[in-house]
């Protein structure tokens, strides 16, 4: 199955973290000043799958959270948004949920993540081993799963599942030094994870990382789209992005507009770029959607809460001068 042909099945099995996000309120607020939180539902991967069903697609999460107060709040939101939480396992012991503290502010913005002992590190491959891939049409994870064991051995084992399954693989690199325990580890594991995945994304420090300096990432997106990924994706922020797909190498810009933070963009990127793939959109389409999808998360308060829906794209796209010529 090609990548678009899984993509346009639209449901999706995400590998990943649940996490809860607290934000000083109201926005602007330092969190040292802070005398009232805002909370929302966080984790890159439930980020992204909230994302997907906002737009009517179907998305099941594939994780561990604590047997606690902040993973029964996970498990609560998971419902909320409509992603199938089958396989999302609480866990008791000491270990904990993700929990990040990040300020509604872009100037001296500071992101706090507590993954001390993280929960959701101890998915193993017994839970992937116990999903049905055949149900899906294609696997999604982000970086961060490989960061630890067990669950690094186990998103490996799902790549080796969803491959006899015929599902494509969609890899955020999405690397977080604070998760691994060296760069050079990292560098290894995120490098054999982007050879087994049809659909890469990254930023350009993240591509350099892989490929050993940043003046060397484009080159490393080129080289992956040449020998193995249907889809390298190369994101260079306010410069928009290069996407290698189908022999081609298309430039595109972005949505500017007034961050009110600069997190959530890489998630909500993902969720839209997917989802308009899936409505059978061509790759220009696609990238820009997922670009405008980006903007508007980093003008709104929340990650998963600011995730528009089709609704609100629509609106976004039809009042917005953009995108910027590149």
């Amino acid at each position: 199955m090609s990548a678009r042909d899984g993509i346009k099945a639209r449901n999706f099995l995400v590998i990943g973290r649940v996490g809860m996000d607290l934000s000083p309120d109201p926005a602007g607020t330092r969190t040292r000043d802070a005398r009232s939180m805002t909370v929302g539902m966080g984790g890159s991967s439930a980020n992204i799958a909230a994302g997907l069903v906002k737009f009517g697609c179907k998305a099941a999460l594939v994780t561990k959270v604590s047997d606690d107060a902040v993973g029964w709040y996970c498990l609560n939101q998971l419902d909320h948004y409509g992603v199938d939480r089958t396989h999302v396992h609480a866990v008791s012991g000491e270990c904990r949920t993700s929990l990040a503290v990040y300020e509604s502010r872009v100037e001296e913005h500071q992101s706090v993540i507590y993954r001390n002992n993280a929960a959701d590190f101890l998915m193993d491959i017994a839970d992937v081993e116990a999903v049905d891939f055949s149900r899906y049409g294609a696997l999604i994870t982000a970086g961060t799963v490989f960061a630890a064991e067990p669950s690094r051995s186990a998103t490996f084992r799902a790549f080796e599942l969803a491959r006899a399954a015929g599902l494509p693989i969609i890899f955020d690199i999405d690397y977080r030094p604070y998760s691994w325990p060296s760069a050079e580890v990292a560098a290894d594991v995120l490098s054999r994870a982007g050879a087994m995945a049809d659909v890469i994304v990254g930023n350009d420090e993240e591509f350099g990382f892989m490929a050993g300096g940043i003046d060397k990432g484009l080159e490393k997106a080129r080289e992956l789209a040449a020998s193995s990924a249907e889809i390298v994706v190369y994101k260079l922020g306010p410069a928009g992005a290069v996407t290698f797909a189908g022999g081609e190498e298309l430039r595109t810009g972005i949505f500017p507009v007034e961050a009110l933070k600069p997190t959530g963009a890489g998630d909500s990127f993902m969720a839209g770029l997917l989802a308009a793939l899936s409505e059978g959109r061509d790759m220009r389409q696609a990238v820009l959607r997922g670009s405008a999808c980006a903007s508007i998360v980093v003008s709104r308060p929340g990650c998963a809460p600011a995730m528009p829906d089709r609704t609100e794209l629509e609106a976004f796209l039809a009042n917005h001068p953009g995108p910027t010529d590149v």
